[in-house]
């Protein structure tokens, strides 16, 4: 009898090489984070190329730990499914260290560090052991030979596998999207729970400075998921003010005065293919409006306090009238596209309703075109509502064609060649309220010719002839005075 019961806890035992193999791979888990640290510092290249596969990896290990327990549900009463079971939690198993390697290289690649990244990167490598063990101990459980602990232990283990499955993926998406991405937008009542956090302001002790009320909202929405406190990029944090002008492992980041030395501007005004450019990771680019601000909020001294900033006029929030809605375009869509891709421009719907119009964005060939190419575009005319030349090599030409533009309603031509002459040519377009000509050298006698646009409400002269710097009373009373 002693023997036929050694025979039994034997079989019923995980085998040694499998008992070995599952340690020695807990353990080389457990050392990784340890040998190769989240410094912060970028690092080679193959790995942040290697390691970008991780977003699309990743989902394949969730979708076969989500599969298993309904298999072994289902399996109950077909035992057909509970083969499939194991078999589905051994890939799984392959499935998580895959994802588990790539994204190790993405974060210590390109110098991912912060709180959500370690929580991400040890949630990982939970559910990794996790699933070790449920591959160890379940071939006894199934057999049903399995004695003690190991009658239970894999009943145990794998709720908890999908638990800290479910736990893991919500601090990866929340590196994605930010902290509050599931909270943002949460109704008002649910606000007052105690675990709901929806906070994303700065630690300015000036809430109505320019920095709180402006420039915050842009770095908040477009570059703290990166660069904030759970997940700090390349040793940079814009979550505060404090820590923006900090800066990071390349330095400072913003230089009061001297934009031209600052590297966040720098970075956000290369080209959207550089791979320095900001935001990353196929994030769109700042608007020129944002950008302009960034700029002269910076020329201006990069004040946390300062209430406003010369040659910046923000409007009062409004509701604007509705307007008419463009013609029917759809029918042209794929010659729209055609000679926007000829030109290295973009025409991008407003919105999902094409009768919304079109904006057209020349960032990514600002240094190339001019009036000539934008005369090409004029056939489309009828169906754009924005047209952003800002840095371009448009001149005073160039009105003559965006008069035909009847639909226009804001006109970017900020740090052009733009003189004035030719401004009034504009009178025809009545649905125009926003204009910015910071940066060009436009005078006051030709932007008084605007003056009978009655529907015309933004003007910015920032850094021009009209609103020189250096004329800081004039300019300040402009800046601030209501439209």
């Amino acid at each position: 009898m002693a023997v036929e019961s050694r025979s039994v806890t034997a079989k019923s035992n995980p085998s040694t090489p499998v008992v070995i193999a599952s340690l020695l791979v807990t353990l080389a888990l457990l050392t990784l984070p340890f040998v190769f640290r989240l410094d912060g510092k970028p690092h080679a290249d193959w790995q942040q190329f290697l390691g970008r596969f991780h977003p699309l990896i990743v989902h394949l290990p969730i979708g076969l730990m989500l599969l298993v327990p309904i298999l072994e549900i289902v399996g109950r009463r077909r035992p057909s499914l509970r083969e499939a079971a194991g078999f589905v939690l051994t890939l799984s198993l392959f499935a998580c260290i895959g994802a588990l390697i790539l994204g190790y290289l993405l974060a210590y690649g390109s110098g991912e560090s912060g709180p959500l990244v370690a929580l991400h990167m040890w949630g990982g490598i939970a559910l990794t052991i996790g699933v070790i063990a449920c591959v160890a101990v379940r071939p006894q459980w199934a057999s049903g030979e399995a004695q003690g602990i190991f009658r239970t232990l894999y009943l145990v283990l794998l709720p908890c596998v999908v638990i800290t499955l479910a736990w893991t993926a919500h601090e990866g998406g929340s590196l994605t999207h930010g902290p509050n991405y599931l909270t943002e937008f949460i109704p008002s009542p649910l606000k007052r729970l105690p675990l709901v956090d929806t906070a994303r302001a700065d630690t300015s002790s000036a809430p109505n400075s320019f920095y709180t009320k402006h420039i915050h909202p842009i770095l908040d929405a477009n570059c703290v998921a990166c660069h904030g406190a759970g997940k700090v990029k390349g040793g940079l944090r814009v979550d505060t003010y404090a820590q923006l002008m900090k800066g990071g492992h390349d330095g400072r980041v913003i230089v009061g005065g001297q934009p031209e030395k600052s590297i966040l501007l720098q970075r956000i005004t290369l080209p959207s293919d550089h791979k320095n450019f900001m935001p990353a990771e196929g994030k769109p680019p700042l608007k020129p409006l944002e950008i302009a601000w960034i700029r002269a909020w910076i020329q201006q001294g990069a004040s946390s306090s300062a209430a406003s900033l010369v040659g910046i006029a923000v409007p009062y929030d409004a509701k604007q009238a509705s307007l008419p809605p463009v013609e029917d375009y759809s029918s042209r869509m794929a010659e729209i596209a055609q000679a926007a891709s000829a030109e290295g421009v973009t025409m991008t719907p407003v919105s999902s309703n094409l009768r919304d119009g079109l904006i057209l964005n020349t960032i990514d060939v600002a240094s190339r075109f001019g009036d000539a190419q934008l005369a090409k575009l004029e056939k489309f005319a009828p169906y754009i509502v924005e047209v952003e030349l800002g840095r371009t090599s448009v001149t005073d030409a160039s009105f003559d064609t965006l008069a035909k533009f009847h639909h226009l309603r804001a006109l970017h031509l900020e740090g052009t060649a733009i003189t004035g002459a030719g401004l009034a040519k504009l009178h025809a377009l009545t649905e125009l309220t926003y204009i910015n000509l910071s940066e060009t050298k436009v005078t006051t006698a030709a932007i008084s010719t605007l003056s009978e646009m009655k529907n015309l409400k933004h003007i910015y002269l920032y850094d021009t002839p009209a609103q020189p710097i250096a004329n800081q009373a004039a300019a300040q009373a402009a800046a601030t005075k209501a439209p």
